[in-house]
């Protein structure tokens, strides 16, 4: 493993090995951009000013918020929390990938062999409670998030850690089990919490019960006042420890930070063009297009923005539960995805501003295209008893209706592909040998959705498949998505520019059986796990490369995803009389994150329309 500078110890026992000097930040790939001592990152205004509010409305799909915990299994944490209140030892910019600037870390070591990466802790470091955060906190957060009260996507995330060792007060080393490039970023990116966390007369709760105790981290917010039901506001430490770091200037500016919930998505709207709160994210073309209007934008109050970013394509899919007998047969699953007609739907319904997802690595130098190369044919041929034929030809590309393809050519293909898998048509229905009905379900929490997917469940009619559209409330389909109880669903994977040992959790074997994990799908190939495991094993980007193209066409291949659409702008729709934004907005910008940490209030807030030169 290639480090950012070359690095020394001092000669040492095991556990009293502590770096003679190390690096400001830790590159996966080449160096990083900035230097060590740089000022600040290159997208945000130093000049800011501290005060104000910015009133958002709930990024999640709940109703409410029980708990303070964001990181057990049961129950809903409020909109935001978790980013808020935990600092990291490592901190990624918005205009670089693959990298980690020291934020909780002031220095970072990896050592040669790639089979550690050591963090001091910097001497300011403090958690709200005013305690220094110490090499013990981190041990206590690793130890807890591996534990068994935690949603089990931590535990596969961090299964390549063998351990963490407790070097000295402010230095900690986090050992790995095999070399991963990815791994100290994965392990930097942790939020670290207290150990105070969840204390009470002296002995700590077991961390399932740490429910409504306040959390006790070290990031830039604390909970400020709360009504239940109704919104949560979250207040800035003026004590911050990092708020003169170089990581962290023109950051916070937020005085509060109010985070209203709303439980419809129409009163959510018109709450907006009443000027209940300040900025709003929208995911519906058809609201975009159609609905954002109103006296306040005709003002200039509200002003709807567009921000470009450079983002992976992500892969938000119809998910097949290959666990269903009904969807084991890769044709059955294959036909399914033949009806969908993107294109169509694009057109009719979404004002044509979205573009068809192709795979996992859509918009990064992972994303596949043509034949197998060599070093992907090198990986994939041991593997060939559990890869379909077609992967070793040309990538899977999504059907069309556009040029020569038509729907009705799509149509005929699936009704070979259903006959090839024992399916007929007797009736009007299609059924397999034994008579059984091609009847399946599809799981949704919103009862809108129907009329997105209804030209999909039509093009279905005509195969013979029946698929019902069953809207439940977010609750429940919560419940059933960790246990798996669903033919179909859609799932928005968020992509990466450095896919790693989160696939392990996706797409793995040992997470398919594993509820509340994320393997929707129900994958399990023995291929698949190989070729993650080349993936996040590699040492160079060289070696990197083919393994992902390889598993791209392996799952695409499968038929487990049915590819659907993405946008590469966040439309967001924000008060120009409350809020003031940096004049650069970097190429990987987060959403409503990037504007809570990098924009500020207006000041003070203009009470009418400023007047034209």
């Amino acid at each position: 493993m290639r480090l950012i500078k070359s690095l020394g110890l001092v000669g040492c026992g095991l556990l009293a090995c502590v770096p003679a000097w190390a690096a400001h930040a830790y590159a996966m790939w080449g160096e990083p951009a900035l230097p060590a001592g740089f000022a600040h990152f290159n997208y945000v205004n130093t000049n800011a000013p501290k005060g104000g509010e910015i009133r958002l409305v709930s990024n999640l799909r709940i109703s409410t918020f029980d708990k303070y915990n964001p990181f057990t299994i049961r129950g809903n944490a409020p909109a935001y929390l978790s980013t808020m209140m935990f600092d990291s030892l490592l901190t990624g910019p918005l205009d670089e990938t693959g990298v980690g600037y020291g934020l909780l870390a002031e220095d970072v070591q990896v050592a040669p062999d790639g089979l550690s990466a050591t963090f001091r802790i910097h001497p300011k470091a403090r958690f709200h409670n005013g305690k220094p955060v110490l090499a013990e906190d981190v041990k206590f957060t690793y130890d807890t998030l591996v534990g068994p009260f935690v949603s089990p996507g931590y535990k596969t995330l961090l299964i390549e850690v063998a351990g963490v060792d407790v070097l000295d007060e402010r230095t900690v080393r986090f050992r790995f089990k095999s070399p991963n490039r990815e791994l100290p970023l994965t392990v930097g990116g942790l939020p670290i919490f207290s150990r105070d966390w969840g204390v009470e007369d002296g002995k700590a709760k077991p961390f399932d019960q740490v429910v409504m105790d306040i959390p006790i981290g070290s990031g830039a917010y604390k909970i400020g006042p709360v009504n239940f039901g109704k919104d949560i506001t979250y207040v800035r430490d003026p004590q911050y420890w990092a708020r003169d770091l170089n990581v962290r200037k023109g950051s916070a500016n937020f005085d509060r930070v109010l985070v209203k919930i709303y439980k419809d998505n129409t009163a959510r709207l018109e709450a907006l063009k009443a000027g209940e709160f300040d900025l709003m994210r929208f995911f519906s073309a058809g609201d975009w297009a159609r609905r954002v209007n109103g006296k306040k934008f005709d003002s200039g109050e509200l002003v709807k923005g567009e921000f470009q970013n450079k983002l992976p394509s992500g892969f938000q899919s119809f998910v097949i539960n290959t666990r269903k007998p009904l969807l084991a047969d890769r044709r059955v699953r294959e036909a399914l995805g033949l009806a969908f007609d993107f294109e169509w739907m694009n057109r009719q319904l979404f004002y044509g501003s979205y573009t068809r997802v192709k795979g996992l690595f859509g918009n990064t130098m992972c994303e596949t295209t043509g034949t197998p190369s060599a070093e992907e044919l090198a990986l994939m041929e041991p593997l060939r008893k559990n890869i379909p034929d077609a992967a070793f030809g040309p990538m899977f590309v999504p059907p069309t209706t556009n040029g020569a393809t038509t729907l009705r050519d799509n149509l005929r293909r699936a009704q070979a592909l259903l006959k090839e898998a024992g399916w007929e048509v007797r009736d009007g229905v299609l059924r397999n040998a034994q008579g059984e009905p091609m009847v399946l379900e599809y799981l949704d929490s919103s009862e809108t959705g129907i009329k997105t997917f209804s030209s999909w469940l039509r093009n279905l009619q005509k195969l013979g498949v029946t698929l019902k559209f069953r809207a439940v409330d977010f609750a429940l389909y919560q419940q059933r998505l960790q246990k798996f109880d669903f033919d179909i669903t859609t799932i928005a994977y968020q992509g990466t520019s450095n896919p790693g040992q989160e696939f392990f959790d996706m797409f793995g074997s040992a997470a398919a059986d594993q509820e509340d994990s994320g393997n929707f799908p129900g994958v399990k190939n023995p291929a698949v796990d190989a070729l993650i495991k080349a993936m996040v094993s590699a040492k160079t980007k060289e070696q990197m490369l083919p393994a992902c193209h390889a598993l791209e066409r392996v799952i695409a291949h499968e038929h487990y995803l049915i590819p659907q659409y993405f946008s590469a702008a966040h439309r967001m729709v924000y008060s120009a009389w409350r809020l003031e934004r940096p004049q650069i907005a970097p190429p990987y910008i987060n959403g409503e994150p990037w504007v809570i940490d990098n924009w500020w209030a207006r000041m003070p807030p203009l009470a009418t329309a400023p007047k034209k030169p």
